[in-house]
């Protein structure tokens, strides 16, 4: 069985989907102006959080200018800062904002992990991409031993999370909750700024369904 850390050394060096490994480099070379001074990460992304938590979050793929610039997914957009808020809000996390990989976040009885690994041009990944990269989700579940609740980021993220634990999609939605023998899904809007800024999704609703995780996490 491999550790968390050997199959996370291992996502950092793949290079398995040539569109997105040129894609995550250029941006990183090719920096936006608000970024200019800062050293982009630009490779794949592994999971974090605690290992032996029961509460699984899957989201799409690392932003090219959040998670492929900072090392650390939902970290250093608006995307995160829902994230790391709600999580703080919720006791999953340890500090309310997720800036960088050293601001000393800790995530409690929660890991984050994504169906892809590298950011794609415009947070749109192939199905052959997909397909890829989904050995690593594959892996993580099984060193992920306590998971009993996955909160899906999006409809990419459900259908993944379906693929991976072998049931059937129902419709998506937000904030609805899938129980099955071995696992529970909960699904939810992506906090996306196309969300986030539109309405579609309320901090209310964002809340929500974090509040119906940590009741089944405690349950």
């Amino acid at each position: 069985m491999k550790s968390i850390e050997s199959l996370n050394k291992k996502i950092v060096r793949c290079k398995k989907c040539p569109r997105l490994t040129v894609y995550i480099r250029d941006v990183a070379r090719n920096k936006v102006r608000r970024f200019k001074d800062e050293k982009y990460y630009g490779k794949p992304l592994s999971g974090f959080g605690d290992v032996n938590g029961k509460l699984l979050i899957v989201g799409l793929a690392p932003a090219a200018h959040g998670g492929n610039r900072t090392g650390r997914m939902f970290t250093g957009d608006s995307s995160g800062d829902w994230v790391a808020k709600v999580m703080h809000k919720h006791g999953f996390a340890s500090i309310p904002t997720s800036q960088n990989i050293d601001d000393g976040l800790i995530l409690k009885n929660a890991y984050i992990t994504a169906a892809v690994r590298c950011a794609p041009p415009q947070n749109k990944p192939t199905r052959e991409e997909m397909d890829t990269c989904f050995g690593f989700l594959e892996q993580e579940r099984k060193i992920l031993k306590n998971i009993t609740i996955v909160l899906c980021l999006g409809k990419i993220a459900y259908d993944a999370t379906c693929k991976l634990y072998k049931v059937k999609p129902e419709k998506f939605g937000h904030n609805k909750l899938f129980k099955y023998d071995t696992i529970k899904i909960i699904t939810s809007y992506h906090p996306s700024k196309q969300n986030t800024q539109t309405g579609r999704l309320t901090w209310v609703q964002w809340s929500a369904v974090f509040a119906k995780a940590k009741k089944l996490v405690i349950s």
